[in-house]
């Protein structure tokens, strides 16, 4: 009898229940986000003291930002990848447990929350996102380590020898289902294994930007640019993530056998970006 030379990712998604209420994984991902937020910020803004925020700015600017993160992130799901769904069922917008949330479009609601927290305290937009931008990487990250708890989002086909087999991708629910692990255990699924493109991100996003955005903002730059290489950071990492990550199902590839929605959202991010970034350094002030 052979055995599988894949790890099989069959996680139960919720971390633990409090009577009625489940506690998914995911949920706990977007607490530690937050958390990482408040804190690292507060750091930033008692030790660099040229950026002129206080720890009060901070838990303000992060009650903005959950709103934004949440709202946006349901309707650029919506409204991005399941806008058909919304014309079958105008419902469908609400039903927050079918499915997800999109990035692009928690970007934009983050853009808005910014705009408004950076309006009522006399800041400029760029002002606040500058100061954001080094703090989101981290949550990004975490994020993406909630998908592959989840078994979701996972990549494409693969024979990497770090690929693995995730039991959703075969089952919907299938990380509980007992005749997929035995199948798993005598090899019969080993050609159905994967990139884990959830833990690519993760490195990517995650950490590759965090790293990249520490070091850049550890001292003052132009205003907008921080904001600018954020922008062209994640786009880029995206894009990268997208030739390992399996298309949606209900949009699949968009042209060419490659060409995905997610790249044709983070393209225009890398060129906004761009124009962020020379802007920025032809004005120079900091």
């Amino acid at each position: 009898m052979t055995s599988s030379q894949y790890p099989f990712i069959a996680i139960d998604p919720v971390a633990f229940s409090l009577g009625p209420l489940d506690v998914h994984w995911y949920g706990i991902m977007y607490l530690l986000a937050f958390l990482y937020f408040w804190a690292a910020g507060s750091w930033v803004a008692r030790n660099r003291k040229w950026w002129g925020w206080s720890s009060q700015d901070v838990g303000d600017s992060l009650f903005y930002a959950m709103i934004g993160v949440v709202v946006g992130g349901r309707l650029g799901y919506v409204f991005f990848y399941s806008f058909q769904n919304l014309l079958d069922d105008p419902l469908f917008l609400f039903k927050i447990t079918q499915g997800g949330m999109s990035f692009h479009g928690g970007l934009l609601g983050v853009i808005v929350a910014m705009w408004w927290f950076g309006r009522r305290t006399g800041r400029s937009f760029w002002q606040v996102s500058d100061f954001v931008a080094p703090l989101v990487p981290v949550g990004l990250g975490l994020g993406r380590i909630g998908n592959f708890i989840g078994g979701e989002l996972w990549g494409r086909l693969s024979d990497a020898p770090w690929a693995m087999i995730f039991a959703n991708s075969i089952q919907a629910g299938g990380w509980r289902s007992a005749e997929l692990e035995a199948a798993w255990r005598s090899g019969a699924l080993d050609h159905l294994a994967r990139h884990p493109s959830q833990l690519y991100q993760a490195l990517g996003e995650g950490l590759a930007l965090f790293i990249l955005l520490a070091f850049y903002s550890r001292i003052p730059r132009p205003t907008a640019a921080v904001s600018g290489l954020f922008l062209v950071g994640y786009g880029g990492f995206r894009m990268i993530a997208e030739f390992f990550r399996e298309p949606d199902d209900h949009i699949g590839f968009i042209g060419n056998d490659w060409l995905t929605m997610g790249m044709v959202l983070s393209i225009p991010m890398v060129l906004a970006g761009i124009i962020v970034l020379a802007a920025a350094y032809r004005n120079g002030e900091k």
